[in-house]
């Protein structure tokens, strides 16, 4: 694991965290020093503080992103406009824990991500050991594997990690071609909160959270087209349905 972060005092206590919970962590203090530690060993996952000097975490995210590096990201951020978080996940970052966190928290996060990646390198049995209760049946297949899936003009190649709506490729991080991949599974569906949050995340973090609702609103935005029907409902009070109407 990277860890970015320039404030001497959390960087020393969650890189002591992190060590004590049996991560092999290498800190460092800016984005210059992480670019330049990615390069040279590719860590399993990335944790980025956002406000770093010269480089930031964003523009770090960036570069890592146009050169198709797809390690997992982990941003840490003050910032918590809404806004915000979505130049975090524009940047290509696929989840993000507000300052002041719990360790908790970003331990959580960090087994989700990791759980995510292991399919893709031939070890499936990470992608249910977050566990299951009877209010995710409805999701349950969303690690099942097979080459494409399709569903209301969304055409999905798992292994190769692209999404399409009609002719047109859809760029998306991480955590949002597992979302979509979860509602284009379950079209028809209406998938609650909980569902969604052990499904995608491993962890439900709470009525409170606004996670979920700001990586749906930036899928959204990258689905939605003039003139088209809006793929993507909510429904008030319950979660979220994928259908075409």
């Amino acid at each position: 694991m990277l860890l970015a972060e320039d404030d001497r005092a959390i960087r020393h206590a969650l890189e002591r965290a992190l060590t004590l919970e049996g991560y092999a962590v290498t800190a460092v203090a800016d984005g210059v020093e992480a670019l330049a530690q990615a390069h040279r060993t590719p860590p399993d996952v990335l944790v980025l503080d956002v406000m770093m000097p010269g480089i930031d975490g964003l523009q770090v995210c960036r570069v890592l992103r146009a050169e198709g590096d797809r390690t997992p990201i982990l941003m840490l951020t003050a910032l918590v406009e809404t806004a915000d978080r979505i130049a975090g996940l524009d940047a290509g970052a696929d989840d993000y824990v507000v300052k002041p966190f719990d360790v908790e928290e970003v331990f959580a996060r960090l087994r989700a991500l990791l759980r995510r990646t292991a399919p893709l390198n031939g070890d499936a049995s990470g992608a249910n050991s977050g566990g299951s209760t009877g209010g995710s049946d409805p999701a349950r297949d969303v690690q099942t594997p097979g080459r494409q899936v399709e569903a209301a003009g969304l055409r999905m190649d798992l292994q190769a990690r692209r999404a399409w709506r009609g002719t047109r490729e859809l760029e998306l991080t991480r955590t949002e071609f597992e979302l979509l991949e979860l509602l284009v599974r379950n079209a028809g569906i209406v998938l609650d909160h909980s569902t969604i949050y052990d499904r995608i995340w491993g962890y439900d973090f709470g009525p409170g959270s606004k996670n979920l609702a700001v990586y749906v609103g930036y899928l959204r935005r990258k689905l939605d087209e003039r003139g088209a029907p809006q793929l993507i409902h909510t429904v008030r009070g319950v979660g979220y349905v994928l259908r075409e109407d």
